[in-house]
């Protein structure tokens, strides 16, 4: 199914997109699309390897004529966010996606779609089959487990890659040209509880806040949208206060960089009040739903009896975790004074995970100034460590300074212009492109970053527009022939 999306234009990276859709790639689990792209490369005659990290490297030779280019390197990640609606059976690391065409747009069927970033991968591998395209000296760089960790920007050595103007193909919005990013850090608190016995005349109720929309935790942080977990976590301090309600288990959101579409708890309070607990639950929902109206059209809070767990959290425990996630930071904290329209600072509540005693809460702190990063962190870290939780912090990668000089900027501006008469907007993203970290590896690159447009990626409700992707290829192979002559 879904095969009907080859026939669009242009052909060879619906094609290759089409195959990529095929081929499972959660993060670290993305293998075999990095096979896939060498060894078409290597059937072509191109030489393609992958290198220590597992990165997938092409090497092509210029085109005749074009020997004396500088050296490009276009760019993108192989892995993509596994996030699929509650009613949806499908398993990211075995099943293929499903495509859609649907009014003008490619979507999926109640999962992810993966144009971020397949989409882009799959540009880079038409340009090796596209007997039009026109280019100097080309490399193709996909790396792995950008959603997760950048582990393949992390890790790629110095001196493999020969390029001087590298080509980002991971940016969303088609007209807008890239020349810079957020860094960010992740922040995991562990919390640990005892389990004390149910109260004998205590029933058991789960409650799960669900019909988010959810997101890209960097692109669409300041849309509004409402948090699974803080939404979850306001009711669960009302219902202790009121209820005297005992926490047993709870889980919140599965992906570090996505808004969390979903929570739900299973929670212990007095037989005698749970048609007084139901209200409540229901009243929550209309105060959510009113909060939300322009944003969160499906907003579900839910209760169901449940069977009773023979144990829950400790008071205590439940007490100083409740409260540590209610207060915790989240959503935008501080717009740019440089860049209209760009968030500077945000928080993302990502994960709350209760399993054996333990309950893990992760959320990622983005910002483009390295010091409001560091000091959101140690705020959170502060809360968390105040209700007596471990905290560590990991993954921090830098941004991406902009450039306005930057000569690579300079020709797909240029090159955008003659195309579609008129400039490209040029920006910077409050999320985490790898150019930043590869920056510190490859300091000579000139980096810029574009796509087409891609509207909800890390959600089921991920799209992108035909139309753009024919003019981003466009744009792309253009670019190519338009790269300036070695000085």
């Amino acid at each position: 199914m879904g095969k009907e999306i080859t026939q669009l234009q242009p052909q060879g990276v619906w094609q290759h997109f089409y195959a990529l859709t095929q081929i499972p790639r959660p993060s670290a689990h993305a293998n075999a699309a990095l096979e896939y792209i060498k060894n078409t490369a290597l059937q072509l005659g191109y030489e393609a390897f992958r290198d220590d990290c597992g990165n997938t490297i092409v090497r092509i030779p210029a085109t005749a004529g074009m020997e004396n280019k500088v050296g490009v390197i276009l760019q993108g990640h192989a892995d993509m966010v596994p996030q699929k609606n509650d009613n949806k059976q499908h398993n990211f690391e075995t099943d293929p996606i499903e495509t859609i065409i649907d009014n003008g747009w490619v979507r999926a069927n109640g999962t992810t779609l993966g144009a971020d970033n397949g989409i882009g991968v799959a540009a880079a591998m038409a340009i090796m089959t596209d007997k039009d395209a026109v280019h100097g000296p080309l490399e193709i760089l996909v790396t792995i487990d950008e959603e997760t960790s950048m582990l393949g920007a992390s890790e790629l050595k110095s001196g493999i890659l020969n390029g001087q103007i590298l080509l980002n193909l991971d940016s969303e919005t088609e007209g807008e040209v890239y020349i810079g990013c957020a860094g960010g850090l992740d922040v995991g608190a562990k919390f640990r509880y005892a389990q004390v016995e149910t109260a004998p005349d205590d029933i058991a109720i789960k409650v799960c806040i669900s019909g988010l929309h959810g997101g890209h935790s960097g692109m669409d942080i300041s849309l509004g949208r409402a948090n699974a977990n803080k939404l979850l976590f306001r009711f669960l301090k009302y219902a202790a206060a009121n209820y005297e309600a005992m926490l047993a288990e709870v889980h919140g959101g599965n992906m570090r960089n996505a808004i969390p579409r979903e929570a739900w708890a299973i929670i212990t309070i007095d037989s005698e009040d749970k048609e007084d607990f139901i209200e409540a639950v229901e009243e929550f929902e209309d105060m959510f739903r009113d909060e939300y109206s322009g944003t969160e059209q499906n907003l579900s809070f839910t209760a169901q009896i449940v069977e009773k767990p023979q144990t829950v959290m400790d008071e205590m425990s439940a007490d100083d975790l409740i409260n540590a996630i209610h207060g915790c930071p989240n959503g935008v904290i501080r717009m740019s004074t440089e860049m209209e329209n760009l968030v500077e600072t945000s928080s993302n509540l990502a994960i709350v995970d209760s399993h054996d005693g333990i309950i893990d809460v992760k959320i990622l702190v983005r910002s483009s100034i390295d010091s409001a990063k560091d000091d959101i962190a140690s705020s959170i870290e502060s809360i968390m460590r105040l209700a007596g939780a471990e905290v560590e912090m990991s993954g921090e990668y830098p941004g991406w300074a902009p450039n306005t000089q930057s000569e690579a900027l300079r020709v797909l501006s240029d090159t955008y212009a003659s195309l579609f008469g008129k400039k490209p907007s040029v920006r910077a993203i409050h999320a985490g492109l790898e150019c930043g970290i590869m920056a510190g590896t490859y300091p000579q690159w000139d980096m810029v970053s574009f796509g087409p447009t891609i509207e909800h990626p890390h959600s089921p409700s991920e799209r992108v527009n035909i139309e753009s992707v024919d003019r981003f290829y466009t744009l792309l192979k253009n670019t190519l022939k338009n790269i300036p002559d070695k000085r």
